[in-house]
């Protein structure tokens, strides 16, 4: 079973986030692992404002395009052009050098502990 960081909080529909401010978003190695080689990432632009559980980008992988959703509400500060760049990023560090976005939380839709996550993600 892969290894969920602690220090992280989960969604269900794959993506973490930290406890930072701002907070660091991005997929989990479980999400990374069942889309293969990411190719390409839409992300919200800095300055949009997101809403948790809504749709709010795209990961497109070899082998299918997945939806990417906000774990929070709030306003984008900062997206990880190195990650847009080289998504490849995501699959060789999804909990480090391969984070998403950043975003100043105002809200929080439903999140995991990493042994909640671990047990989701099966």
């Amino acid at each position: 079973m892969a290894d969920f960081p602690a220090n992280l909080r989960y969604s269900v529909e794959h993506e973490w986030i930290d406890d930072a401010s701002p907070a660091t978003v991005g997929v989990t190695s479980h999400a990374v692992e069942a889309l293969g080689d990411v190719v390409y990432l839409e992300l919200p632009e800095v300055g949009a404002t997101v809403e948790a559980g809504t749709v709010i980008g795209e990961i497109e992988s070899t082998k299918s395009v997945s939806e990417l959703f906000s774990p929070v509400s709030g306003t984008v500060v900062e997206v990880n052009q190195a990650a847009i760049d080289d998504p490849a990023l995501v699959n060789s560090e999804p909990f480090g050098a391969g984070w998403l976005f950043k975003v100043d939380v105002t809200g929080e839709g439903q999140l995991l502990s990493a042994e909640e996550y671990a047990q989701h993600a099966g």
